[in-house]
């Protein structure tokens, strides 16, 4: 179900489910929670399976979460790959540098908190140190703690978004 894949994308990203998300297709179609937006126009992502719409290679949607950052994903079915009855799923098999964190103030406001990481004597260093970590590394990627935390995917249901 797609709800299933926001849960998972929330989990890659390390980011809490916390806000509205939705995923758009065919330019205005919309699989999200119905009961948050109050449309009827709006497919159940807890009643939408991902075949239904990624039903050939190539096919693409837009994933946005937190309205207020305006964080937008373009999925794209790439490959499928043949299922390895030892693999447990779902897995993250490659990616690069570490994900934005969660209410960041989007795209603008993560380049922000990258460069105030850069100046220790910036203005704004502890408070974004308290609130970030002082390791933070904006070029840091583990494969194995993405697919350590996969594992309990359902977890990220907090009950906000169902």
């Amino acid at each position: 179900m797609f709800y299933d894949l926001h849960l998972i994308i929330q989990c890659v990203m390390g980011w809490s489910n916390s806000h509205l998300y939705q995923f758009v297709y065919n330019r205005n179609s919309i699989i999200g929670s119905p009961e948050m937006f109050d449309d009827e126009g709006i497919a159940d992502a807890n009643k939408t399976e991902i075949e239904v719409i990624f039903d050939k290679l190539k096919t693409n949607i837009k994933y946005e979460y937190n309205f207020g950052d305006g964080w937008e994903h373009e999925v794209i079915l790439e490959r499928i790959l043949e299922k390895k009855p030892t693999q447990l799923y779902p897995n993250c098999i490659k990616g690069e540098m570490a994900c934005p964190p969660d209410d960041c103030g989007g795209i603008n406001g993560y380049y922000d908190l990258l460069e105030i990481l850069k100046d220790k004597k910036h203005p704004e260093y502890d408070e974004v140190t308290e609130w970030i970590g002082d390791g933070f590394d904006p070029n840091y990627l583990d494969l194995e703690e993405i697919n350590e935390a996969l594992k309990e995917y359902h977890d990220m249901d907090l009950g906000f978004n169902l």
